[in-house]
């Protein structure tokens, strides 16, 4: 900006005032582009304990139920919808390796998806079903081991162009688990498996039920969580920044019914997705360079 009849120091004051002005609005356009959660409407900011947030769940209430992933405590969190932490329970038999979804079935029992393994070299996955958690009295809880394995690896790891057997989704149906497998391949192919579980402690070789690709980008199409709606009719896959709807679908390879894919405009670090009622989603990110680690809903109407 041009200073005209004004002392020459304050036109440099002004300059300067100008430049300060000019750097500010760039900083906050920068912080608002970093926090661009596109269709994606913050509920709450989630507690700084669970930065690495990676399952969710809900009964219904005004709460959720938040697990952590790799390297953290063997424990469940209730959160309420304002963002704190109203109960804590520790797992006692079971170690968090990499917890990476929670599901629930229509007995209210919850249950632990220990099968994050993003080098495809685990021969310990393990699924913990713990009974109905808003029930326990104490602050603490015990856990049933439902151990498993993927009877097409072979090799551990395989090789890059065949890691197929990450997985961070898990939902319930009748009676059983679904496991849908996160895409580690190089180069990345996108195709996620489908495997099947009971969902009562043993030892099981999971059932191979079929594959789909989302998409081919790598960036934006690895399944990091999955769940079923309370009616059954609407199956949700997340990835990082893109929801994929399967409905009109028979049991068990859901993906021959009809894949809607919907971009949600965020990148966060989203992990886990729940279903809050029929039309209202729950998902939540990680929080990753000061951005993300909220719970967030997204309606489907």
């Amino acid at each position: 900006m041009l200073c005209v009849g004004k002392p020459k120091y304050s036109c440099q004051l002004q300059n300067k005032m100008n430049k300060i002005a000019f750097t500010s609005l760039l900083l906050i356009s920068t912080l608002i582009s970093c926090t661009n959660y596109g269709q994606l409407k913050v509920v709450t900011d989630l507690p700084g304990s669970l930065d690495e947030n990676s399952g969710l769940a809900t009964y219904g209430d005004s709460s959720v139920w938040v697990v952590e992933d790799n390297g953290n405590k063997d424990e469940i969190y209730q959160v309420n919808l304002k963002g704190k932490i109203i109960k804590i329970l520790e797992i006692k038999n079971g170690g968090n390796h990499d917890w990476e979804d929670l599901t629930k079935d229509v007995s209210g029992n919850l249950y632990i998806a220990d099968i994050g393994n993003n080098d495809n070299e685990r021969k310990n996955l393990v699924i913990y079903k713990l009974p109905n958690p808003t029930s326990e009295p104490g602050d603490k809880i015990d856990a049933e081991k439902i151990e498993l394995y993927y009877p097409d690896q072979k090799d551990f790891p395989p090789k890059k162009d065949a890691r197929l057997y990450d997985s961070e989704a898990i939902f319930h149906h009748g009676d059983k688990l679904y496991i849908i497998t996160k895409n580690r391949s190089k180069p990345f192919s996108g195709e996620a498996h489908i495997y099947t579980v009971p969902d009562t402690k043993g030892k099981y070789e999971a059932k191979f039920v079929g594959s789909f690709t989302p998409c081919t980008d790598w960036k934006v199409c690895q399944i990091t969580s999955i769940d079923i709606s309370p009616k059954g009719d609407k199956i949700i896959a997340l990835s990082y920044g893109k929801l994929f709807i399967f409905t009109d679908f028979s049991w068990d390879d859901f993906t021959k019914g009809n894949m809607q894919e919907i971009d949600l405009g965020a990148r966060s670090q989203l992990e886990s997705v729940c279903f809050l009622n029929d039309s209202t989603l729950l998902i939540s990110d990680e929080r990753t360079h000061s951005t993300g680690g909220n719970l967030y809903t997204y309606s489907l109407k």
